[in-house]
């Protein structure tokens, strides 16, 4: 998946041109293919761009696509289910059919080897006026389709592109029908996806022409004069428009035969508009419909995980105890990882079901899957409503997202004091220092070595090194022993001038905060959170009793000032950490901000107005901070919880006092 808008589509023009909208041009729909050719080819501006340039017109090479046979020339018309298509291709002056013009973004940043061509024009007009239109393939003719693989056409020849394309439309009917094999599934599928990627552009022009500049694909949809669509749609071009664009004009852009030790590059017209996101449909269907089924109260309960205040009770109860395997899952399905790194969905599912397994082993009251789940869901939210996730590449999102999810991971319900201080085993393995951390840390990825839970088993050597450091650093860092030296070389660092903030500690900084935000969330949800947690204080209490040490803090249930210890909490931790993590956030994120401030302001970000030392005032990018009130709120209705519970003590203690036998006078 790929990063980075969580469910965020990448505009298709991106990095290869841009999408425009025209005005149809008063092209009559029943002309034919040759009459179409001869009008744009007898035209005065193109016929001088081919004679400077014979090379961009072409020799009369046959190419033989869905039995239909075309030539190689400046445009072609055809229709497919019941919409005109015409193809013009425009020399590299920009010279081609007469159109209307529109203003055009300059071209990309030229690349080395890239040669130059002409633009590609793809014009769409509605044939529903008495046009006869192109039927899909019936059911008697999918049912009779053979899914074996082993005797398929190789995947770089025009007959590949075609039997891909039944085999994909007969898999997502058979979908639909839930009538699929796994394993047929995913042979299918794998053979699709090497057709795509034999599709390229050859660029073996000369290295002159190489250097001249990069290949400029424009692409415009031409719609009626009612079409109110701003822009093109993936599924404005069928599957089959795709597949003649592959096999037909992206092979004749390069003049010259490709070197046999040259690596064929997958830069097409059909990737550019349809191929990626095709192949990611098809991946989060199989995924979400064969493999993992979402019961209809966690899909309308996920509907809210880009909230602040995400209600992962409410999702407990709808996953029948199970928010790690759904809300793990659809995180990672989100942000493209099951996709990007080639995660078996069976293992996912098995890795996440162990985890929750785990989390369930000691029946903590607050360190549970439920904590699991709440903390990962806040990441999620710094990630995706910040902006975070630009600033990450796909492998240290895909850490950030794991580490939350284990980060507790077979957590015994006390604290690493506890295990010291009572002489524990696992204080014993770990020498005392981070005892807890070190185990989640540890546990979790011996899970990872079992074949049926392993999610990084297609990580490079390289990329599994990064991944478990970026993990290790994370998980290590919710431990409360490193709190305050963790914050003070944060706000060290930010005082700097220039400041460059490490991403492993940026992260870190990240996970560690969401440990500890539920004072920042919802009244009704901390409040909850905050009686789970005492809870667990006064098991470890009774515990320390049992064994003769001495009570840890918040741990004895008869001496405990519940609302006092959140006022402290949230006054000296809570508060300082979201604080820093939003400056540093901002730091990083500023920058980015700045680079893009002309486009529209993503969610979650807002450009505030501050005066500067001077008279003119200057654009500082702040976050959103949605816990800066929750924290207000919450504090506030503490302290009035604490007047109260001081008023009852009083009165307890003046009638105690008042029990007591007179003295004699």
């Amino acid at each position: 998946m790929d990063k980075k808008a969580v469910e965020s589509n990448v505009p298709l023009g991106q990095g290869r041109g841009q999408v425009h909208r025209e005005r149809t041009p008063d092209l009559s729909s029943d002309l034919s293919f040759e009459e179409l050719r001869n009008r744009f080819d007898t035209s005065a501006t193109v016929r001088r761009e081919i004679m400077s340039k014979p090379s961009t017109h072409g020799s009369a090479t046959r190419q033989i696509v869905s039995g239909k046979i075309f030539k190689k020339c400046k445009s072609a018309t055809f229709q497919i289910d019941g919409a005109t298509y015409t193809i013009v291709a425009s020399p590299p002056g920009g010279a081609g059919a007469p159109r209307e013009e529109v203003p055009r973004p300059p071209p990309p940043a030229p690349r080395n080897g890239s040669p130059k061509q002409g633009a590609l024009t793809i014009v769409r007009r509605s044939s529903s006026r008495g046009k006869t239109e192109s039927s899909p393939p019936t059911d008697e003719q999918l049912d009779q389709l053979d899914l074996d693989t082993e005797h398929l056409p190789a995947v770089d020849t025009p007959d590949a592109c075609d039997k891909a394309a039944l085999r994909l439309r007969y898999l997502l009917r058979q979908l639909n029908r839930g009538e699929i094999p796994a394993e047929t599934l995913q042979k299918n599928l794998q053979y699709a996806a090497k057709v795509l990627e034999a599709v390229y552009i050859d660029e073996t022009k000369p290295a002159v022409a190489r250097q001249q500049s990069a290949p400029t694909l424009v692409f415009r949809r031409l719609a009626d004069e009612d079409d109110e669509l701003s822009e093109v749609q993936p599924d404005a071009v069928p599957p089959e428009v795709r597949e003649w664009l592959a096999s037909t004009f992206t092979r004749q852009l390069a003049t010259a035969k490709r070197k046999s030790d040259e690596k064929p590059k997958f830069r097409s017209v059909a990737h550019a508009i349809r191929a990626g996101i095709f192949v990611d449909r098809i991946y989060r269907r199989v995924t979400n419909t064969a493999l993992m089924q979402f019961p209809q109260d966690v899909v309308r309960v996920l509907k809210t995980l880009d909230e602040w205040s995400f209600d992962v009770f409410a999702l407990h109860d709808a996953s029948a105890g199970q928010p790690v395997k759904y809300l793990g899952y659809e995180l990672l399905n989100r942000y493209g990882m099951i996709h990007k790194f080639k995660v078996p969905p069976t293992i996912l599912e098995n890795f996440l079901s162990r985890i929750e397994e785990g989390y369930c082993k000691f029946h903590n009251p607050y360190h549970n899957n439920l904590h699991a789940a709440d903390v990962a869901q806040t990441v999620h939210y710094m990630l995706c409503q910040t902006g975070l996730m630009n600033w990450l590449s796909d492998l240290e999102i895909f850490a950030t997202l794991v580490a939350a999810v284990i980060h507790d991971f077979e957590h015994t319900g006390t604290t690493n004091n506890f295990h010291v201080m009572s002489g524990s085993d696992t204080a014993l393995l770990y020498n005392d220092r981070a005892v807890l951390e070190n185990h989640h840390i540890s546990a979790a990825f011996r899970l990872i070595r079992d074949e049926e839970c392993n999610i990084l088993q297609n990580l490079s050597r390289d990329e599994f090194r990064e991944f478990r450091t970026l993990v290790i650093d994370m998980v290590l860092a919710t431990d409360m022993s490193f709190h305050f030296q963790q914050l003070k070389n944060m706000r060290s660092l930010l005082t700097l001038a220039e400041p460059t903030v490490d991403k492993s500690k940026a992260v870190s900084l990240v996970l560690h905060c969401c440990d500890i935000s539920h004072p920042a969330k919802r009244w009704d949800l901390h409040h909850r959170w905050t009686m789970s947690l005492l809870d667990e204080f006064f098991l470890q209490g009774d515990k320390e009793r049992e064994l003769g040490l001495p009570f840890s803090p918040l741990c004895d249930r008869n001496n405990t000032l519940v609302a006092e210890s959140q006022i402290g909490f949230i006054d000296f931790i809570v508060e300082p950490s979201m604080g820093v993590c939003a400056d540093m956030l901002e730091c990083i994120l500023g920058p980015l901000h700045s680079s893009t401030k002309n486009s529209s302001s993503s969610a979650g970000q807002e450009p505030i107005n501050e005066e500067s030392t001077g008279a003119e005032p200057i654009s500082k990018f702040k976050i959103k901070k949605p816990w800066v009130a929750c924290l207000t709120d919450n504090k506030k209705i503490w302290k009035e919880q604490a007047a109260k519970d001081a008023e009852a003590r009083a009165k307890l203690e003046e009638e105690t006092n008042g029990t007591s036998p007179p003295t004699e006078e």
